[in-house]
């Protein structure tokens, strides 16, 4: 049987790297609605963090939809940057020092869906960098 005309398994590095997309899309999207959430029920009324928060939620809504329909390792790297990006504001506003006068705890479920999502898509983006690589040597 030829490659092409190999069937599609759930053990395909093609299908595989979709799935790993996927759930790195979904990690995106639901840091970026606990932000909305968030945004909406009283963070909107902090001068820095208000609009910070509102660009996150809109920024990470937007993104989850370009990892799905842009195939490419760049999409990929922005959501493992949007994880990153957005888990050290988080840390950071849990120090002594907050952020911006903000200061958070790793308590609340807003709080620690956020954070398990973020973690989530630095992990997965970099599993799905490393799975696509791996396609795209064999496929070459």
């Amino acid at each position: 049987m030829s490659a092409s005309m190999r069937p599609v398994g759930l053990s395909s590095p093609g299908t595989l790297a979709l799935a790993v997309r996927a759930l790195v899309a979904a990690c995106v999207l639901l840091s970026a609605v606990v932000h909305l959430f968030l945004w909406a029920n009283g963070m909107k009324s902090l001068s820095v963090v208000g609009p910070a928060f509102a660009l996150n939620a809109f920024g990470g809504i937007l993104l989850g939809v370009v990892v799905l329909a842009w195939y490419d390792r760049l999409a990929l790297a922005g959501a493992m940057a949007f994880g990153v990006g957005t888990l050290a504001a988080f840390v950071v506003s849990t120090t002594s020092g907050g952020l911006f006068g903000v200061h958070e705890a790793w308590s609340g479920v807003p709080q620690l869906f956020a954070a398990g999502s973020e973690i989530g898509a630095i992990v997965l983006a970099g599993v799905g960098l490393v799975v696509e690589r791996r396609c795209g040597a064999r496929s070459a």
